[in-house]
C-alpha cells in the first residue's frame, strides 16, 4: 500500500520528482546539500558564457543555447557515431546508422531550398563544400581510426566530456595537440593533390539533388536493416513509447530531429552549417601561440589571422561547443547519472592518447569531423561528404579490431 500511494504521488508530482532525481555534488552532510540543486552549476555556467558571447553579438549568445539544447539530445538520445558504427561493424546492429539516414534526410529537406536560394531573411547562407584529395581520404582514414581508440568523433568527445567522462578530458586533449600539429603542418598537406569540389545542390538544383539524396537514403536505409535482419532475424524499434524530455532518455529518433533542428539553426544564425573541430585547431593554435610560436605564419591561417587574436568567445564554433559540455552536464545531472570517474585503466589512457592524436591530424586533413565533414557536408550536398563516410568508415574497422589491444573490448 506505501508502494502504491509513493508512486501515486511522484505521478502527480513530476516536478517534485525531476528535482529529486537530481544528484547532489555536495557532501551528503552538507548544510547546503538539501537546497542546492547541482544542475545550477551547468546553468550558471551557461548564463556567463551566453553573457560574455552576447556582448560580441547576439547571434554568439544563441548559438551557446543552440549549443546547450544539442548536448542535452546527444545526451539523453545517446546519439554517437562511434559506437553505433562499432555495433554494425561487430553485429551487424543497424539502429544507429538507421537514426543517421534518418537525421541527413530531414536536415536535407531543409538544407538543400536554402542553400540553394544562398540567403535567408537577407542574410547569405553556404554549406561545407570541400575538394576531394589525398589529404581528406587519409584524414578520414585517420579520423575513423581516432574514433575507435579514443572512444568518440567530435561531437561524442564533447557530449561525453559534459556527461563525467575523464577519459575523454584526456582524448580531447590530444585531439587539439593532433589539430595543433596539423594545422603547424599544413603548408605540407595543403599541397597534395585533390579533385574539384562538387555539389549536386549547385549542379543540378535543389529539387532533382533532393530527390536523388532521399533515393539514395533510402537505399541506404534497406541496405543496413536487410543486413541486420539477415544476422538477427528481426529490426528493433527505433522510437519509444515512454520518453520524458527532461530527465530523458529519448529515442534515436527524437535524437535525430532534434540534431536536424540544431545544424538548421546554426545556418540560421550562422550562416554555414554546423561545425566542431575548427575550434579545437584554434584552441591549439591558440596556446602555440602563447607559448612563443608563430601560428599566423602557418598555411592553415593564411587569410584568418585576426582568428588568433581575437578572443576565444568571440568564435561562433567554439562558443556552440561550449554550449554541448554544458547542454551534456545538466542532462546527466537532471537524469541522475553525473558520476565522474578518475579510475582509468593504463590501456584505456594509452588509447585515449592515441585516438585524440589521431583524431586531431584526421579531424584537420580531412575538413572536419562526423559532423563538420560528414553530417553538415552531406546536406550541403557535397560529394566530399560521402567520400569522407567511406574512408572513414574503413578507419573504424581498423580501429575495432585494435580495440582488443588496449582491452577496449
Amino acid at each position: 500500500m506505501i508502494s502504491i500511494c509513493r508512486e501515486a504521488f511522484l505521478e502527480k508530482n513530476k516536478a517534485f520528482v525531476i528535482w529529486n532525481r537530481i544528484p547532489l555534488l555536495l557532501p551528503p552532510g552538507s548544510f547546503m546539500a538539501p537546497a542546492f540543486p547541482p544542475a545550477l552549476v551547468p546553468l550558471a555556467a551557461f548564463a556567463i558564457l551566453a553573457a560574455l558571447a552576447g556582448r560580441y553579438s547576439l547571434s554568439l549568445a544563441v548559438l551557446a543555447a543552440i549549443g546547450l539544447f544539442a548536448g542535452i539530445a546527444l545526451y539523453h538520445a545517446s546519439f554517437g557515431f562511434t559506437a553505433a558504427w562499432r555495433r554494425f561493424i561487430l553485429e551487424r546492429r543497424s539502429a544507429g546508422l538507421r537514426a543517421q539516414i534518418i537525421l541527413i534526410g530531414i536536415t536535407s529537406l531543409v538544407f538543400f531550398p536554402l542553400l540553394a536560394g544562398g540567403e535567408v531573411f537577407g542574410r547569405p547562407v553556404g554549406g561545407f563544400v570541400f575538394p576531394i584529395g589525398w589529404a581528406l581520404v587519409t584524414g578520414a582514414f585517420l579520423f575513423g581510426l581516432g574514433m575507435q581508440l579514443g572512444g568518440g568523433c567530435g561531437s561524442g568527445t564533447l557530449f561525453t566530456i559534459g556527461g563525467g567522462s575523464v577519459r575523454m578530458l584526456v582524448t580531447l586533449a590530444f585531439f587539439v595537440l593532433g589539430s595543433t600539429l596539423a594545422t603547424a603542418t599544413s603548408g605540407f598537406w595543403l599541397a597534395w593533390p585533390s579533385l574539384p569540389s562538387y555539389s549536386i545542390v549547385d549542379k543540378w538544383g535543389a529539387a532533382p539533388a533532393l530527390m536523388a539524396m532521399l533515393a539514395f537514403l533510402a537505399a541506404l536505409f534497406v541496405l543496413v536493416s536487410r543486413a541486420e535482419r539477415q544476422r538477427h532475424g528481426a529490426l528493433p524499434s527505433l522510437t519509444k513509447p515512454e520518453t520524458h524530455w527532461i530527465t530523458g532518455p529519448w529515442s534515436l529518433v527524437a535524437g535525430a530531429v532534434a540534431l536536424a533542428a540544431v545544424n538548421v539553426a546554426v545556418l540560421l544564425v550562422y550562416g554555414w552549417p554546423w561545425g566542431i573541430t575548427s575550434a579545437f585547431a584554434l584552441w591549439g593554435s591558440k596556446i602555440a601561440l602563447a607559448l612563443g610560436f608563430s601560428p599566423m605564419t602557418w598555411a592553415y591561417w593564411t587569410g584568418q589571422e585576426a582568428a588568433l587574436n581575437a578572443p576565444l568567445i568571440s568564435d561562433p564554433v567554439s562558443v556552440t561547443n561550449f554550449g554541448i559540455i554544458l547542454g551534456a552536464m545538466l542532462a546527466a545531472m537532471l537524469a541522475g547519472k553525473f558520476r565522474p570517474s578518475f579510475t582509468i585503466p593504463a590501456r584505456s589512457l594509452l588509447a585515449a592518447v592515441v585516438g585524440g592524436f589521431l583524431l586531431g591530424v584526421g579531424a584537420r586533413l580531412g575538413t572536419g569531423c562526423n559532423i563538420g565533414a560528414f553530417f553538415s557536408g552531406t546536406v550541403s550536398g557535397s560529394l566530399h561528404g560521402w567520400v569522407w563516410l567511406i574512408f572513414a568508415f574503413a578507419g573504424n574497422m581498423a580501429g575495432v579490431r585494435l580495440r582488443p589491444l588496449f582491452r577496449l573490448d
